[in-house]
């Protein structure tokens, strides 16, 4: 086969790609647009919920999920503890809190399906 074959397949790959990379961003920038209107609060509240919990937070930055224990809320983050570490979560990028899974023993599932 020769490049011109191949040519247009890869243009459509990178147009795809483009494409997708743009719509990320847009959700993201609604994301954020919403939360400074309002929503922020509710999120805060509702994570205070969780507090001294061990939770998953799924993030829209590829959809990366964090799991850890909720120790503290503040007004623009959360600080998780995991292992003896502590991360902080910016609260604008955070989707959705749950807690972690648990098998009808009680026992943390080793593997999480959504």
């Amino acid at each position: 086969m020769n490049f011109a074959t191949y040519l247009p397949i890869f243009l459509l790959f990178v147009i795809i790609f483009i494409v997708l990379r743009n719509r990320k961003r847009i959700i993201a920038k609604k994301t954020i647009e919403r939360k400074r209107n309002g929503d922020k609060n509710k999120m805060k509240e509702l994570a205070k919920r969780f507090i001294d919990k061990e939770c998953v937070i799924t993030s829209f930055d590829n959809g990366k999920n964090f799991d850890g224990i909720i120790r503290e809320v503040t007004d623009g983050a959360l600080l998780i503890e995991k292992d003896g570490k502590s991360e902080a979560i910016n609260l604008d990028f955070v989707i959705r809190i749950r807690e972690y899974p648990k098998n009808k023993n009680g026992k943390k599932k080793s593997v999480i399906l959504d």
